[in-house]
C-alpha cells in the first residue's frame, strides 16, 4: 500500500473518500468542531477514526523505512569506487595474520 492509497471511509455519520493523510486531518478537524459545539460523545468517535488512519499512516511509514533499509546503500565512495576503508560496522581493515592495521595501537619502542 502506498501513500496515495484511496480509502472509502464510513464514519460515524456520513462517508468520506481519501488517503490516510486525508482522512486523519478531517476526522481530526471533524473532532475538533464537535468538541467546540459541546458534543463530546461524537467527537470522541471522530478522534477514534482519526487515531485509525493514524495508524495506517505510521505502518505506511514503518513499511516504507524498512523497504528503503533492504536496500543495498549506494554512493559514500570516491572516485575509483572504493569507500573510505573499515568495514560497515567502521572499523579497520586488518591484515592476514589478524593483527589490526590501526597505528593509534601503544607499541613498544625499541631503543
Amino acid at each position: 500500500m502506498n501513500r496515495n492509497h484511496v480509502f472509502d471511509s464510513s464514519g460515524p455519520d456520513m462517508r468520506l473518500r481519501g488517503t490516510a493523510q486525508q482522512l486523519f486531518e478531517k476526522y481530526l478537524q471533524l473532532g475538533r468542531d464537535a468538541t467546540s459545539g459541546g458534543d463530546r460523545v461524537m467527537a470522541e468517535s471522530y478522534f477514534q477514526h482519526a487515531e485509525h488512519y493514524f495508524r495506517i499512516l505510521n505502518a505506511m511509514a514503518q513499511a516504507a523505512q524498512a523497504q528503503q533499509s533492504q536496500q543495498p546503500r549506494r554512493g559514500g565512495g570516491n572516485e575509483d569506487g572504493e569507500g573510505e576503508g573499515g568495514d560497515l560496522n567502521g572499523h579497520g581493515h586488518s591484515g592476514l595474520d589478524g593483527e589490526s592495521n590501526d597505528t593509534s595501537d601503544q607499541r613498544e619502542t625499541v631503543q
